[in-house]
């Protein structure tokens, strides 16, 4: 699991984080993943409790559970901002 600078700042603007906070990535039924059909990716301000990966980027966790890693199928996952859309881009691969 990695997340570039500019993708941890833009969670920290968007979604009013503060240093120490921790944001989960998380499976969830419904929408467009990519990796299996009918689920997508989902986050949730939350502390952990059994972290299957996770970084520190900017005084920030970001983290995924040992119950969600089923998602990323053996993937590397790679979070970024994209400029050119103002947007967050996962990459599982």
């Amino acid at each position: 699991m990695s997340i570039t600078k500019p993708a941890a700042k833009w969670f920290i603007k968007e979604l009013e984080l503060k240093e120490n906070d921790s944001l989960r990535f998380l499976a969830r039924y419904g929408g467009f993943g990519g990796v299996h059909k009918g689920f997508s990716l989902a986050i949730e301000k939350t502390e952990p409790q059994d972290p299957g990966a996770g970084i520190e980027e900017e005084g920030i966790y970001f983290f995924v559970e040992e119950s969600d890693m089923w998602y990323f199928d053996q993937k590397d996952f790679h979070i970024k901002y994209s400029r050119k859309l103002d947007e967050i881009e996962y990459i599982i691969q």
